[in-house]
């Protein structure tokens, strides 16, 4: 495969693009993301399906510029994809025949089955769940897949799109028609004979507005999209309030940005609809979609659309752009290992720690990679937002407050004020921030040394080779939490 790679997904609504680029086998990163609110689908469903010229001229000229961007970030490969409109429509090949005359681009127009796949591969790779059903809202159909123990079942997709609902039923005032019409559709889910879970993964423009809008109204404390989760019992009547807004003035009023108040109101309404329902306990939101989906089915074309177990993508991402020394990020892992183990006696901590304890001792150094000074607090902020995928909101806030406090001191109860909601108990934590600052004391001369752990009652024993009087006085400086006492051999 390429090492930077463009996927361009053209919708009823939006057009977007990402580029993609390889820094290993498996592991890439984001370095564009373009989009363009062209419409191309507009005024189709009132004649016939057939697209309209002005918005395939604006596709047309978007489609233009997004080719200017790949090319001047050297892609070596695009790939292209046109959904709902492009395969509903009559006159399709007018549009297509003349981006493959003009750009020498062609076009590949997707059955919904395979839109919906796509979404399933995205999420199913690039968030923590196992059982969920992917919901994508687009301007003209919706697509649903089915995943269950980590594996896709079904993939449908459904004529129930934002733009089409807007011009068959919302511009008639006609919302009994709408609402009937969308339960209609949904009858194609209950005939696929499939388990329906409690869990919606959300994707697509009108879900992720929403769910930053809840964000907002909530003072959520992280301001990522891709893995954020709400219990829909909490939301329903907020977004029946979106659904019920009379004018622009009151959807603004409800944080409702410009360019979504043209469909906010129907993609407020089919998803409600689909969450009522389906009986959906909770959202998870997936930044992911589409693209992402092609990519992957591209990228892991040879191993099932699916990574290697325990692999995370954006961790190798990362250590492959700014680890220091692989070797030393290696021994920080293993040994973090190491520490928990002997430790769980005392801690009493799930697994899960265990992990996250691994992932921030092995990007701890990226701080440094940044800038050297204040590299805990350069790696804290940069490890918010750059997990990009794969990770719960909880996971990636955990590891970052374990890499900031991986000092001497233990974190207080203020230090974690800000994102508390997000974050386990005081104790937790300090328990976290011990074990990493044990980890890298006990390397700091970076000689990766033999170590063993002894836990007897309350007393950690060190026996460490090659002492030094720069090591031993960094781990006297240890701050240790309750009942542990420590002894370097």
């Amino acid at each position: 495969m390429a090492k930077i790679t463009t996927i361009i997904d053209i919708g009823s609504n939006s057009m977007r693009m990402v580029v993609l680029q390889k820094s290993s086998r498996f592991a890439f990163n984001l370095i564009n993301e373009t989009k363009s609110r062209v419409k191309i689908s507009e005024g189709c469903y009132e004649n016939n399906g057939n697209l309209q010229e002005e918005p395939m001229n604006r596709a047309y000229e978007s489609l233009k510029s997004f080719l200017n961007i790949s090319k001047s970030l050297k892609s070596r490969k695009v790939i292209c994809v046109a959904t709902s409109a492009l395969r509903d429509a009559p006159n399709a090949k007018v549009f297509l025949s003349k981006v493959s005359k003009d750009f020498g681009l062609n076009i590949k127009v997707i059955d919904g089955e395979k839109e919906a796949y796509y979404g399933g591969v995205a999420a199913l790779n690039l968030l923590h769940q196992k059982n969920f059903v992917t919901v994508d809202i687009g301007g003209g159909s919706t697509e649903f897949s089915f995943i269950k123990d980590g594996e896709i079942q079904k993939s449908i997709s459904l004529n129930i799109g934002t733009v089409r609902m807007k011009e068959l039923f919302f511009n008639k005032n006609d919302i009994d028609g709408a609402k009937k019409y969308i339960l209609e559709n949904l009858k194609e889910i209950f005939n696929l004979g499939v388990e329906i879970p409690d869990t919606v993964v959300g994707i697509g423009g009108s879900i992720r507005s929403l769910s930053k809008l809840i964000m907002q109204r909530n003072e959520y404390p992280l301001d990522i999209i891709h893995g954020y989760k709400y219990k829909t019992s909490k939301e329903l009547d907020y977004l029946e309030t979106i659904i019920n807004a009379n004018d622009i003035k009151e959807l603004k009023s409800l944080g409702v940005k410009k360019d979504r108040f043209d469909t906010i109101k129907e993609g407020t309404f089919i998803f409600k609809t689909i969450l009522d329902e389906l009986n959906i306990s909770k959202v998870i939101t997936s930044g992911a979609g589409v693209r992402e989906g092609v990519y992957l089915s591209d990228l892991l074309r040879n191993s099932n659309c699916k990574f290697p177990n325990n692999y995370n993508v954006s961790v190798r991402s990362l250590l492959d752009r700014f680890e220091i020394d692989e070797k030393q990020s290696a021994y920080f892992g293993t040994n973090a290992g190491k520490i928990f183990e002997v430790l769980k006696p005392l801690h009493n901590l799930d697994d899960k720690y265990k992990t996250l304890l691994v992932i921030a001792s092995k990007l701890h150094t990226i701080g440094t990679t940044l800038n050297f000074y204040k590299s805990n607090d350069n790696a804290f902020d940069f490890i918010l937002n750059g997990l990009n995928y794969d990770f719960l909101h909880t996971s990636r806030v955990i590891i970052a407050h374990t890499i900031k406090y991986s000092k001497k001191s233990l974190p207080t109860k203020k230090d974690l004020l800000e994102y508390n909601e997000l974050l386990p108990k005081l104790e937790i934590m300090q328990w976290m921030s011990f074990m990493i600052s044990l980890n890298i004391a006990v390397n700091q001369d970076l000689s990766r040394p033999k170590v063993s752990y002894m836990l007897s009652n309350n007393n950690l024993t060190i026996d460490l080779e090659n002492k030094s009087f720069m090591l031993n006085a960094n781990i006297d400086k240890l701050e240790l939490p309750k009942s542990l006492e420590l002894k370097l051999l």
